[in-house]
Order: structure tokens, then C-alpha cells, then sequence
């Protein structure tokens, strides 16, 4: 497959399942922020999902869209210099997360 194909797939397949999470939440707004927002083929598919749910999609301009694990890394240190250890984050990673479990954000 070549990387345009790939490309089609992952933006399919993140428009698939945007949409059905519109759809289990009633939520029509769409926020995209971090790396992948830079991919205008996302952005624009995103843009015609939220239309056809009535609602709109917010992104930051493209040079707002980067990676942030360099900020991660740096806020990690800070935290370890402050005393902070691995085991206190208060987070635990899941591979999925049933949107039932999730609260809704409002703005």
C-alpha cells in the first residue's frame, strides 16, 4: 500500500469512528488538537462529518498542529526535579475507552 493509501485508511478509519461517537453522544462539535491536526485531509473530512451532524470543527491554524511529546518529556523531568515519581500520575493508559465511561465537555 503506498503512503497515500495509507493515509486514505487512517483518516477513514478516525472519520468512521468520529462519526460514531457523534452519533453514541449527541455531540455535533469536533475539536482536533495535536499532530494529526495538521493533516488537511482529516481536516476537511472532519469538517463535512460535523456539517452533516449540524455542528462545527475546531482546529488550531497548521502551525499551532505539532507533536507535543517534546513538552511531555519536559513537564516529566520537571516533575521528576520536583520530587515527583512515575507512580503518582493518577492516570492509567487504556488501549480503548468505551465512550460510556467518558463524561461530555462542554464549551
Amino acid at each position: 500500500m503506498s503512503s497515500r493509501g495509507v493515509q486514505d485508511a487512517i483518516v477513514e478509519t478516525l472519520l468512521v469512528k468520529t462519526g460514531r461517537a457523534m452519533q453514541a453522544t449527541g455531540l455535533t462539535d469536533v475539536v482536533v488538537a495535536g499532530g494529526v491536526g495538521a493533516n488537511l485531509a482529516l481536516r476537511a473530512g472532519l469538517a463535512t462529518l460535523a456539517q452533516g451532524h449540524g455542528g462545527r470543527i475546531y482546529h488550531p491554524r497548521i502551525e499551532f498542529c505539532t507533536d507535543n511529546a517534546a513538552m511531555i518529556a519536559v513537564a516529566g523531568l520537571l516533575r521528576l526535579k520536583a520530587g515527583g515519581t512515575a507512580t503518582d500520575l493518577g492516570i492509567h493508559a487504556r488501549a480503548q475507552w468505551p465512550l460510556f465511561e467518558l463524561q461530555a465537555m462542554t464549551i
